[in-house]
């Protein structure tokens, strides 16, 4: 289930590492979108269409802006600037201490000030990549996230059915654990999930019979980490002698998680079978497929070919 995410502005100074001006301002004030608005218009007295609700920033040209106006048009403008509740702070770029007038309406409204030492296009560009992190869209997903020879797989399955005793395979065979049982998973693009472990859980590995194990403990910090970029899902499930499994790969299964649809291979368990062998082959497989290479498909064809030149009376070299 995903949920509505949003970010304090403490949690962006503290994030960023900017400049506090007013000590005396709300610091919980949310922030609930990741655009940033350049208030030009604003203090030029067009509000019409004013993004109250975003981070403020001032850079250069709205300081100069600012400077240019006497005392009297400068406070009346900085009054109506100030006056929207849902806005969230002022961000200065550049290093630029921020006029007076703008310091005493930001006072009596506690609308925090912060400042940056960016040039302020870089500013912007950081703030906007702050709160596509923090506010991308969330769900939390029982499974068991792995790096797998730099693919992120998602093992997914009934409990008990052997996904952190797969995992710790993963593991010893020198792959990294990202998250055991609950793995939380942001969209942070359009095209892009992440997963990593709630903070609670970060590092741990349980398996039935042992307990609870701190997989970076036993295996030292190169066999953990702390997210990863979801590319694939493997489902795991139990043998069925009456199912009739894919024993060619052709057909590619999807399942959709958030707003992206990821490829998902089902594995049936039984004794006998080394799950972490097969998903090393599956990472393997997939990669091959990015760079271009299908054997599936590969095989398929030639298959085709095989049969259509029998039917044909001829005969075709290496198949």
């Amino acid at each position: 289930m995903s949920t509505e995410r949003s970010v304090s502005v403490r949690e962006l100074m503290e994030g960023l590492n900017l400049t506090l001006f007013t000590p005396d301002a709300d610091l919980e004030r949310p922030i609930t979108t990741v655009d940033i608005n350049r208030p030009g218009l604003a203090l030029a007295g067009y509000l019409r269409y004013h993004a109250a609700d975003r981070i403020q920033l001032l850079g250069r040209s709205e300081l100069s802006f600012l400077r240019g106006m006497d005392a009297r048009e400068q406070a009346l403008r900085l009054f109506a600037f100030c006056s929207y509740e849902q806005t969230p702070c002022v961000v200065v770029a550049r290093g630029e201490t921020p006029p007076d007038a703008l310091f005493r309406e930001a006072a009596m409204r506690r609308l925090p000030i912060l400042g940056s030492h960016m040039v302020t296009t870089r500013a912007a560009a950081i703030l906007s990549s702050f709160l596509e992190e923090r506010l991308a869209p969330e769900t939390l997903v029982h499974g068991v996230l792995v790096d797998v020879y730099g693919i992120g797989i998602l093992i997914t399955g009934s409990s008990g059915i052997g996904k952190s005793e797969t995992a710790l395979e993963l593991i010893k065979r020198g792959h990294r654990l990202v998250a055991d049982d609950a793995v939380v998973i942001r969209q942070v693009s359009d095209d892009t999930l992440v997963g990593s472990p709630p903070p609670l859980l970060q590092y741990l590995l349980e398996i039935r019979g042992l307990g609870v194990l701190n997989a970076m403990t036993l295996f030292g910090a190169g066999a953990v980490r702390t997210h990863k970029k979801v590319v694939m899902v493997v489902h795991l499930e139990a043998w069925q002698e009456d199912m009739a499994y894919d024993r060619l790969g052709i057909d590619e299964e999807t399942i959709r998680i958030l707003d992206l649809d990821l490829p998902l291979l089902t594995i049936p368990v039984r004794p006998g079978r080394n799950l972490a062998v097969i998903i090393e082959v599956a990472a393997m497989n997939h990669r091959l497929k990015r760079i271009g290479f299908n054997a599936a498909q590969t095989f398929s064809e030639q298959l085709a070919r095989a049969i259509r030149d029998e039917a044909s009376g001829t005969d075709t070299p290496g198949v």
